[in-house]
């Protein structure tokens, strides 16, 4: 398992090399930059004085130069320096990813329950009216918009009732105790979480319905019902224990999308994330930030991928590592 894991980490090297390479040409090739922004916003028009700051920083060097020294700066942990923040890149974002992460693990907890729960339901009442709101619920969350869905909930559960709070991450005011913080924070985390893992929950739905009726027609399903065993030990011990490999691999493959998908959730909600932190970043040109976003949310893709492989190596004895 140590050299499997080795391997796994060595494997994330050049996956990171390629992104700030991609990242870093394509961001050279949009028009304007920070330079500009500045400059403009600054009214800079002097040319000796825009002439020093291209030198300062760096942009009046080749764009292969450029590219060399910020790998070389990535190598040694320097993501750059933020002008927008007037902060390193590496402390703005590691102040605002733990937001971030909190969201995603609760959009992912909220995706397996409601996910898991309706395929396993809907396989089980399989062509009754129950499979049928599910199989009809499971499209239209699939379909809608994770944005149009924020609105409408937040208009909902937000404006009309009044259940949770429109926006935000913490109530100004409210009890400094932890156990208080922690209540202020997941009550702001419903709406937000529950938009982001419905668009899941339901590709889980669909994938585990399928699933568990493949599965239910295996021989060691008939043979485990032939021994007498009850129908709920059947579903839990061996029909569902083997349909979850494929959820498994697709959590694998949606963490990147999840990651992507909880910018626009952020900027719906004001949720202090990366996502909201690289969408201001874009607007406002701030390359560094953004650069910087890129190659941590990819590592960290990376590493949940290789976590889930592992995590399917334990789960399914059959599979050899390779």
């Amino acid at each position: 398992m140590r050299r499997i894991i080795i391997r796994r980490l060595v494997q994330i090297i050049p996956l990171i090399f390629a992104v700030i390479v991609m990242n870093f040409v394509l961001i050279h090739l949009a028009p304007g930059s920070l330079f500009d922004v500045m400059t403009s916003e600054q009214q800079i028009t002097d040319p000796a004085m825009l002439d020093q700051l291209r030198h300062t920083y760096g942009v009046d060097q080749p764009v292969t130069v450029q590219l060399a020294k910020y790998i070389w700066s990535v190598m040694r942990l320097d993501l750059g320096y933020s002008y927008r923040q007037n902060a390193p890149v590496f402390d703005v974002i590691m102040q605002q990813l733990p937001a971030t992460l909190i969201l995603m693990l609760a959009a992912i907890g909220i995706a397996l329950l409601v996910g898991v729960t309706a395929g396993v339901m809907a396989s089980i009442k399989v062509n009754t009216i129950w499979d049928n709101l599910i199989s009809l619920g499971a499209v239209f969350f699939f379909a809608a918009p994770s944005f149009w869905l924020g609105i409408m909930m937040t208009v909902m559960f937000a404006v009309k009732l009044g259940w949770f709070p429109v926006g935000g991450m913490r109530t100004i005011g409210v009890d400094e105790s932890a156990i208080g913080a922690v209540l202020d924070v997941m009550h702001h985390l419903v709406l937000p979480a529950t938009a982001l893992g419905l668009f899941y929950a339901a590709t889980f739905a669909r994938v585990m319905r399928a699933s568990m009726l493949e599965v239910a027609r295996l021989d060691f399903v008939r043979t485990a019902r032939a021994k007498g065993l009850s129908g709920g030990r059947v579903v839990l011990a061996h029909v569902m224990r083997n349909a979850m490999l494929p959820i498994v691999t697709l959590l694998g493959l949606q963490l990147g999308t999840m990651l992507g998908g909880s910018v626009v959730i952020e900027a719906v909600f004001s949720w202090p994330g990366i996502g909201s932190l690289l969408f201001d970043s874009v607007m406002s040109r701030n390359f560094p930030m953004v650069l910087g976003v890129l190659i941590l949310g990819s590592l960290l893709v990376a590493v949940c991928n290789a976590t889930v492989d592992l995590l399917y190596l334990r789960l399914d004895p059959r599979i050899k590592a390779r």
